[in-house]
């Protein structure tokens, strides 16, 4: 009984360590694709002649320059948010952004 008792002690010190990790390591893999995103955009830009306003439609105009997965679509935010970007010189937007910890934003 007391060992049943020490590991749900340990258990519970443990879980929410766990949990944090996660929701880190998704927050670093959005953010790494925002800056593809980001690159992709000026690639976009500069082979096609566009300047900072110009529009851009997200995401077909920018498979062409990012790694796609295996569906042929841009990776997808790990956490389950959505991206933007609608023109060009703006940042990429995670749909996600400031609502959670730690957020899913561009530095």
């Amino acid at each position: 009984m007391v060992v049943i008792c020490i590991l749900a002690m340990l258990l519970a010190i443990v879980v929410p360590y766990y949990v944090k990790q996660r929701s880190i390591a998704q927050a670093g893999g959005c953010v790494n694709n925002l800056f593809k995103i980001a690159a992709a955009a000026d690639q976009f830009a500069i082979e096609k002649g566009k300047k900072t306003g110009d529009t851009i439609v997200f995401p077909t105009d920018l498979i062409p320059y990012i790694k796609s997965n295996r569906n042929g679509l841009i990776p997808p935010c790990p956490a389950g948010g959505t991206y933007a970007i609608a023109l060009v010189g703006d940042r990429p937007t995670c749909s996600l952004g400031n609502t959670v910890d730690p957020p899913h934003v561009m530095p």
